[in-house]
């Protein structure tokens, strides 16, 4: 009897394997046909999608993990292109831009990202919509380049004065578990029928390059981006400062850390609300109505 069941499940895994394979090879053409532009950094794609025109540029940059920025921020995009400028930026490991080699620093992240916005023909100043990882990005450009930053629309973000946390925290136990899910093909299963083109997007991503070495890698360099973040004062540009319930319950420090951010801007808003981490997908018109409202006052400031 364990002979049988142990034969069908062998059987069953590598039926899911390679009809995974065989999805994975139809779904290149995705890759050929991006719904953004392109843009060659250190001899690697970078797919960066804009829309919209007005006197400010919203640049959209995503937490650690996600498959496509490009599918999260798009409600997002659309709400607000009739105001300005919107882009969203997939960094080096995310969504349709190339996998790369080396250690993906923080220092490293912002000087690509930086790079591939100007290639696009995309320029500054910026107001600069980060969620989760990438508010230490964020902070980064503003402390390094004020210039080139009229803003941070901070949405749950990671910050340095949470780096006892973060140095806590280590390995990610799920990264593994998923990546054996994607390997055998299970993860397609687990996603169920895309129910558009953007869907099918985002499964093919998932199944073929959602946790890869350069997310594993930038997991890794957080505590070192607190400490250059600690190595001078924060920001002053404008901000506002989305805090979610859900880690303001779970961590202390998260509003209070928000706060000082706010604190030290000449024209900051700390703001709790009442959702989860993916505070621009609870509160999507909230936050659009928001950054409509934070555009139009900067030049006021």
């Amino acid at each position: 009897m364990m002979k049988k069941a142990f034969i069908l499940v062998v059987t069953v895994m590598a039926a899911l394997f390679i009809f995974n394979e065989l999805w994975m090879k139809k779904e290149e053409a995705i890759w050929l046909d991006p719904p953004g532009r392109y843009v060659e950094v250190d001899g690697h794609k970078m797919h960066i999608y804009s829309e919209g025109e007005g006197e400010h540029t919203i640049v959209f940059m995503s937490a650690w993990g996600d498959t496509s920025p490009y599918a999260n921020f798009l409600p997002l995009c659309k709400d607000l292109s009739a105001y300005a400028k919107v882009v969203i930026i997939e960094r080096f490991g995310y969504g349709l831009s190339d996998t790369v080699d080396g250690e993906r620093t923080f220092d490293k992240i912002l000087e690509e990202d930086r790079e591939g916005l100007a290639k696009a023909g995309i320029k500054g100043p910026f107001v600069l919509c980060p969620h989760s990882i990438s508010g230490l990005e964020a902070t980064l450009w503003a402390q390094r380049y004020p210039s080139e930053v009229e803003g941070i629309v901070a949405m749950d973000t990671s910050i340095a004065s949470m780096r006892d946390v973060y140095e806590k925290q280590g390995f990610n136990i799920q990264i593994p578990i998923f990546i054996f899910l994607q390997k055998t093909g299970i993860l397609r299963v687990i996603n169920g029928i895309p129910k558009n083109e953007t869907d099918k997007m985002v499964t093919a991503i998932s199944c073929r390059n959602e946790v890869n070495k350069n997310v594993i890698s930038e997991n890794k360099h957080i505590v070192e981006a607190c400490d250059e973040i600690d190595k001078n004062p924060l920001p002053t540009v404008p901000t506002i400062q989305y805090v979610s319930k859900q880690a303001g319950d779970a961590y202390p420090k998260w509003i209070t850390g928000h706060q000082a951010i706010a604190d030290a801007s000449v024209d900051g808003k700390c703001i709790m609300l009442d959702c989860g981490h993916y505070v621009y997908k609870f509160e999507e018109k909230r936050i659009a109505g928001d950054i409509k409202e934070f555009i139009e006052s900067i030049n006021s400031v």
